[in-house]
């Protein structure tokens, strides 16, 4: 047990420092291995190859179109012109809405939370300059829209993490769709209130924007597609997906062919783009994979079963042990839906059996643990953040308490009260 902890706290510390999980995930999973009494080589070639390959397997076809997707998006100027009519209609004296509500309906629509980090940028620039305030509240206000609500709380979300529990409980995108749409309410009204809360705060001791030390390439508004048109691919992936119950690899394709078709031009640049979107998306699945190989090493090694019966063991409300298991291996690799994956492959059929022997709505199973995936994730180490951070050229110290606040805790106390209401039988 000592070994598995070991191993953890290892993966998080190195993570943390800035070290590739690709390489740091299989030499956490060997102390692992080597504490647990597992030979190491086939702890390495077969235990944790085959969790990382089968991980692979399963989502890879979804990562790659849906950063294809969002690299169409934003190549043809569709990503950006959904942002920039968000910006127009809110006003330039509201940038934290306009960048929230803009992030979120790209997310919302697909787009790759990575690509909706690059694409948003250059518009919270130009919307913070504007409104005059302070360029540290921009990663907390694309982290709100685009690490919370839409990613895992919203129901319909195309979103991996709210994908994986799916084949789980065999459940839809859309399931537990009242508690879905409570905790997102949560998470959106309390992120908003506590960034205006902090912009108030920052702009009362003089701190206002700055110009950033690289600059930053302006959009050009004219030469953008008109708003109407921009909004069909977001629709027709969310609306394949739940209304017409396309698995998420047709939806996306339906997406990705909707955006040629209205903007032909891409086509002239169109291997560049889909190589672009391809290539992006190795670095995400084998991120994902890797964290999720180290798991296949801690679910093999004697320790993990006491790690399980504890977790499973936990007193009072049963939908209590999916939402600590799984934020503990989402904060433990960083990873929402490495995370994610490890927990619903380990434990996933005891809770549908736990589901069905207590007459629990296996949605409300879904929706939790889809939750949980997106709260202890976002610690330090947490990929995501480490991006977030370096496109807009800021630091932990200067921006990492507004990621946590919207992004760790608000999630946690959101999925309190979800499991307080499914205890009154709310699905």
């Amino acid at each position: 047990m000592l070994g598995m902890f070991l191993g953890l706290a290892l993966l998080m510390f190195l993570a943390y420092k800035g070290m590739s999980i690709i390489w740091i995930a299989p030499l956490s999973a060997l102390i692992v291995a080597l504490t647990g009494g597992l030979a190491l080589l086939p702890a390495y070639t077969d235990t944790y190859m085959t969790g990382f390959v089968n991980f692979t397997r399963s989502w890879f076809p979804a990562f790659m179109l849906g950063a294809i997707f969002g690299k169409i998006m934003e190549e043809t100027g569709m990503a950006q012109a959904v942002a920039n009519w968000f910006a127009k209609t809110v006003g330039a004296k509201q940038a934290l809405l306009a960048v929230i509500l803009g992030c979120a309906i790209l997310t919302y629509g697909g787009v790759s939370l990575f690509v909706v980090v690059f694409a948003m940028y250059p518009l919270a620039i130009a919307l913070f300059r504007e409104a005059n305030i302070s360029r540290k509240l921009i990663p907390g206000a694309i982290a709100l829209g685009s690490f919370t609500f839409t990613m895992t709380a919203l129901p319909g979300t195309p979103q991996i993490q709210n994908l994986i529990p799916m084949t789980h409980f065999g459940t839809t995108a859309a399931a537990a769709p009242v508690l879905g749409i409570v905790a997102a309410l949560i998470l959106a009204l309390g992120g908003f209130f506590y960034l205006k809360w902090r912009e108030a705060k920052l702009t009362a001791a003089g701190e206002v924007f700055t110009e950033p030390k690289q600059g930053v390439k302006e959009i050009n508004v004219a030469s953008l597609p008109h708003p109407a048109l921009a909004f069909l691919p977001l629709l027709a992936v969310v609306g394949t997906l739940n209304l017409l119950k396309w698995p998420i690899v047709p939806a996306l394709i339906s997406g990705i062919l909707l955006t040629i078709a209205l903007k032909p031009s891409v086509l002239n640049n169109v291997v560049a783009t889909f190589n672009a979107g391809a290539n992006g998306s190795i670095i995400a699945i084998i991120n994902t994979s890797a964290a999720v190989g180290f798991g296949a090493v801690v679910r093999a090694v004697p320790a993990f079963k006491q790690l399980t019966d504890f977790v499973m063991g936990i007193e009072g409300n049963p939908l209590i042990s999916p939402a600590v298991a799984v934020n503990i291996l989402a904060g433990a690799t960083g990873s929402a839906s490495g995370g994610l994956g490890i927990a619903l492959t380990a434990l996933g059929k005891e809770w549908m059996a736990i589901a069905q022997a207590t007459g629990i709505d296996p949605q409300v199973f879904h929706r939790i643990t889809s939750l949980s995936s997106g709260g202890l994730d976002t610690l330090p180490h947490n990929g995501a953040v480490l991006t977030l951070l370096a496109v807009t050229g800021l630091t932990h110290k200067d921006s990492y308490i507004d990621i946590a606040v919207v992004s760790l805790v608000n999630p946690v106390i959101a999925t309190i009260v979800v499991i307080a209401l499914a205890s009154l039988g709310i699905v």
